[in-house]
Formats: C-alpha cells, structure tokens, sequence
C-alpha cells in the first residue's frame, strides 16, 4: 500500500455501516459530555492543554499584493488570513500562491496567527492551492476552506491536505477553519462539523472554528444585505449555536462599510452578546474596534475571576451546581469563565 493509501486510511476510514457510524458518533459525544460536565478546575485534559488561538478580528490580506502582506506584522490583529480566494483575480491566482508562499517563509508574524484560506473543494483551484502555499518550509499556522456544504467536501479535502503534505512532519496539527456560505451549507453544518472533528483525529489538522460568510448567503438565497442584519437572523444565530455545540470558535459576518465604525462598533458588540468569538475584517482600520468589542470587559473579568475562585473551594464539598452571586452556577458557566479568563491571558498587552 502506497503512502497515500496509508494516509487516506488513517485519517478517513474504511466505509461503515449506520451501526457502527453511530457508535462512533455516540462514542463522541460522550467522551465531549463527560469532560465538560465533569472537568476539576486543575485537572489538564487534551482540550485545556491545547493552545489557544485567540481570532477577536480575523482579516483579510489578498495574496496578489505583496505590499499588503509585508504590513502584517506591523496590523496587531489576531488573525492575518492570506487569501488565495475571493480577494484575488482568476487570473492572478498563482501569483498569490508564490507571494504566500514566501511570505511564510520570510515574514515574523510575531503574536498574529498566520492563515492560509484557500479556494472551495468544487472551484477546481484548491489542489494547487495547497501544493503550491505548502511548499514554504515554514507551514502556516491555520488553513480556511470556504464554502463547505457537505461532509464529503471536507474528506477530499483532507485527501488534498494529504498529498500536499507529503508525508512531512508537523511539530503540531494545523488548525482548520471552515466557511459556512449557503442554505445547504447552514442546513448541513451539524455533520460537517461532526465529520471535521472525526477527521481531526487521525488527519493532519484540529477543525478549530466556523466562519458565516454572511455576503455569500444572501446572494444564495436572493435577500438583500443590511447593517442591521436582520435578513440573516436565523443562519447567523443557527451558525454560532452549531459551532458553540461542537466547542469550536464561530466567527461573524463582514462589516464591508470600513469607514462606518460606529456601525461596526454595534454590530461587533451584537456578535459578542450572541456568542460569537470574533469576527471577519477587511480593512486595518476596523481592527481595533472588532478587538474591543470581543474583549472581555473589567466587569466581565472579575466575574470571571471570582466564579473560579468561589468555585475552587466550592470543589471541596463534592456538590455539583452551587450559588454564586444569587444565580446557580453549573459546568457551562465555570466554562464560560474559564474561556474568558484565557481570552484575557492570550490577548493581553495586544
């Protein structure tokens, strides 16, 4: 069997019956149930080991400007994301996987993340996307594959992923964030994000976020894009509430007026207040607002920081939910603090 064929076995499996599909599912979703309802504050498991990788803003830089991507050092965003897709001309793509890939080679992106987003699985560039991007000696830290819509999708991309690699060794997993553009795509989201997790098992990346690519939705379904996005209520909401059930980052819709900050101010604080955990920019003079917004307030921070510590000698008693501040905290608060406590740590001095 030939490296490919092992790579592809490893990390998609054989087919399976329904029987067995949902043991695994099943087996999944325990083994999620039981170290969220019964983590001790202390206690390391794989999930609270991992780094975290905060995105409050995640921009976009197009891949066919070298100018641009050499000022990424110097935005101080979360997420620098070098775009092979819709920032770049059909025919400028190479140019933009040349830039890209020396740009990962030669650029310190200091404390910015740097990530590739690639073109969709069914546009017919992706392939050389990867091969191309992936050549670099230095890997980026985060692959974006837009407009994912089925299971499926994300298994031939892993299949890609593969045989770009080439058998290379990762001092750790790259990180996959996925783009949810499409009423199938909202639709199918659940298994996706099932599958993307069952592939970050053995494949050589954690799916890590979902992005709602809010301007591809519209035009799919015919509604017409507003600042207040009510047309989008229900994908935006279905969007954060899937992620969040899978414990993975969901990223919110582009704010495409760069010069309207005070829209952009209210519409980052709705995102936040909806559960969002960053969102989508196009330009660096949005960067600073998104950031502040998705920054924990002081407020927020002491009750962060009182919870785990009533919670600590709360842990003595043996009892599971307890009163904190009048309201019964259970698990998924301890958890809300414990993120938000992270978020601080990560972020703090940026």
């Amino acid at each position: 069997m030939d490296a490919m064929s092992l790579c592809l076995r490893r990390t998609i499996g054989p087919r399976t019956g329904c029987s067995t599909l949902l043991s695994r599912i099943f087996k999944i979703r325990t083994e999620r149930t039981v170290h969220y309802s019964s983590g001790v504050l202390g206690q390391s498991t794989p999930e609270q080991t991992e780094r975290f990788v905060p995105r409050r803003a995640m921009m976009y830089v197009p891949g066919s400007d070298k100018k641009k991507l050499g000022k990424i050092p110097s935005l101080q965003v979360d997420c620098a994301v070098m775009d092979c897709e819709d920032g770049v001309a059909m025919n400028r793509k190479l140019e933009a996987r040349l830039n890209i890939s020396e740009a990962l080679d030669t650029l310190d992106f200091g404390q910015t993340e740097c990530a590739v987003r690639i073109n969709s699985v069914n546009s017919g560039f992706m392939e050389e996307d990867l091969r191309i991007t992936l050549m670099a000696n230095k890997l980026p830290q985060a692959l974006m594959l837009p407009k994912v819509e089925t299971p499926e999708e994300l298994e031939l991309f892993t299949e890609k992923l593969c045989t770009a690699l080439d058998d290379r060794a990762l001092a750790e997993k790259l990180r996959l964030v996925i783009f949810v553009e499409s009423a199938i795509g909202i639709i199918n989201l659940e298994p996706v994000c099932r599958r993307g997790l069952e592939l970050s098992k053995s494949g050589p990346y954690k799916l890590d976020g979902v992005v709602f690519g809010s301007d591809d939705f519209c035009a799919d379904i015919g509604a017409t894009r507003s600042v207040e996005c009510t047309e989008v209520m229900y994908a935006r909401q279905k969007v954060v509430l899937t992620a969040k059930a899978f414990r993975l980052q969901a990223i919110d819709v582009v704010h495409t007026d760069y010069k309207d900050l005070d829209s952009l101010k209210r519409q980052s604080i709705e995102g936040a207040r909806m559960g969002y955990t960053g969102k989508q920019v196009i330009h660096p003079g949005q960067i600073s607002t998104v950031q502040e917004a998705f920054t924990p307030s002081p407020e927020k921070i002491e009750w962060a920081t009182e919870l785990i510590q009533a919670f600590d000698g709360h842990q003595k008693s043996g009892r599971g939910a307890f009163t904190f501040r009048g309201n019964m905290i259970d698990m998924p608060l301890l958890l809300q603090a414990r993120n938000i406590l992270e978020l601080v740590k990560v972020t703090r001095g940026r």
